[in-house]
Formats: structure tokens, C-alpha cells, sequence
């Protein structure tokens, strides 16, 4: 089967395209305490099912790169691992998916670590009645998606060029450069493979995980995008939501 890899180096200006950033660059100080709840939840979460050994533990070396990237003191880094076996341990975090329309019919997903289904469902479905959106069954806009492994890593970690000829090596679906960041996508089931090779090359990635990439973004007016905008600001201000995708091309 013959894999088409897109080479595209580009720069964007505005909101960010890339697929899975939780937390935009410029990022408030006031939300720095959510966003290291956040990726304690996650580090947590990873080191109670994986292990605390990072070094074979996969989805913790992503979290604590992650932690890295975004200056999480390292006394927080150690009390969320520490918690995974500690008296808090017995708290179970389950990944939950929610799916539905925002405004202008904008197909939304929402990501989520949460220790209580209810209270999360109840949050999502008010702010998606509240911007006048719909929240529906698990698959009811995940179908206009396709789920992808995502590295993410600064483009000073080496030569573009290198990059991607490494990339296709690896069979990746597609490298991008945007703004200050390199983005690499593949399927599912080469994305452990092409992860381990390119922590060999480069280290650790900003970003690592699946991902729900758009099949087709869709043009909306401009009112409507400050709506997604708002809509997207209030879902990642929840401490249960830990990604939220949308298909709006902005």
C-alpha cells in the first residue's frame, strides 16, 4: 500500500491548527494551577495502570514531557506519581468520550478523566446547551474524525528535511511544521513503533497520544468561530476535560 506523507512547512497566524493542544501557547497565569491539575490527573492516571517506571511506561513519559514543557514544578510531578500508590490511590479516573454540535453545527469532542460519570456529563451538557449546541451518543460526530498518533516537538530538535525523511521511513501519514512546532501524525497501529524510533533520534516529544484529527474542516462565520472559541474555553476550564477537538476551520 502506497502511504501518502504531506511535507508541508508553513507558517499560521491566529488560532492554532494543530489537532491536540490542550492548552494554547500564551496560555493565562491564572490558569497555570488547572493546567498542572490537568497533567497530574494524567500523570496519576498513567502511573497507577502503567507503573511508575517511565522508562516502560509509555503514556507517563508523555504526561511527565508534557509536565516539562509547560515549567510543572517537579515537587507536583512527584505528589502526582506518589499519589497513584499512595491513600488517593484507590480513586479511579475512567476515560470518557463525549460527542455533539456546537454552533453553526460545528462537530465537537470532548476527552475527559473524570471520577464521577455523572457530575461530567451533567457539566458537558450544560455548556453545550448554554452556547445552543446538542450533546449526543458516543459516535455521533466521531465518524466525521479519524483518530491518529500525534508527536509534537520544537523545531529546533534538528533539520526539517531530516525530520521527514525520517518520518517517512517510519511510514508516518503526515509531518508538519507550524509556527515553532513540528507535528507528526500516523495511524493507530504504527504509532508505538514510530513514537520509540523518534524518542531514539530526538527525545522526548512536547505532545504524544492519539488523537481525533477532522476528515473535513468546515467554514463558519466569524461570529460563529468567537462562539467555538468561548464554547472550547469553557469545556477546558472544567478539571474533568482533559481534550477537546472540533472540525471548524478557523
Amino acid at each position: 500500500m502506497i502511504i501518502e506523507i504531506l511535507y508541508n512547512k508553513r507558517i499560521m497566524s491566529g488560532h492554532s491548527q494543530f489537532h491536540n493542544i490542550m492548552f494554547r501557547k500564551g496560555a493565562q497565569d491564572a490558569k497555570k494551577a488547572k493546567i498542572f491539575a490537568k497533567i497530574a490527573r494524567e500523570i496519576t492516571v498513567a502511573a497507577k495502570m502503567g507503573g511508575a517506571d517511565a522508562s516502560s511506561n509509555p503514556r507517563l513519559r508523555a504526561a511527565l514531557a508534557m509536565a516539562r514543557d509547560k515549567n510543572m514544578p517537579k515537587d507536583n510531578i512527584e505528589r502526582a506519581i506518589a499519589k497513584a500508590s499512595g491513600p488517593d490511590g484507590d480513586t479511579n479516573y475512567d476515560d470518557v468520550r463525549y460527542e455533539g454540535y456546537g454552533p453553526g453545527g460545528v462537530a465537537i469532542i470532548v476527552e475527559s478523566l473524570t471520577d464521577n460519570r455523572n457530575r461530567t456529563a451533567s457539566d458537558i451538557r450544560s455548556v453545550f446547551s448554554k452556547f445552543g449546541g446538542n450533546l449526543g451518543e458516543v459516535g455521533s460526530v466521531s465518524f466525521a474524525f479519524d483518530k491518529k498518533g500525534q508527536l509534537i516537538y520544537n523545531n529546533k530538535i534538528g533539520d526539517f528535511n531530516k525530520i521527514f525523511e525520517i518520518a517517512i521511513e517510519l511510514n508516518a501519514d503526515s509531518v508538519e511544521e507550524i509556527e515553532d512546532c513540528i507535528e507528526i501524525l500516523s495511524t493507530i497501529d504504527n504509532f508505538s513503533n514510530l513514537r520509540d524510533n523518534f524518542i531514539k533520534h530526538f527525545g522526548d516529544p512536547q505532545e504524544s497520544g492519539l488523537v481525533w484529527i477532522p476528515q473535513n474542516l468546515i467554514e463558519c462565520s466569524e461570529d460563529t468561530k468567537n462562539s467555538i472559541i468561548k464554547m472550547i474555553d469553557v469545556l477546558e476550564d472544567n478539571d474533568d476535560v482533559q481534550h477537546v477537538y472540533s472540525n471548524v476551520h478557523f
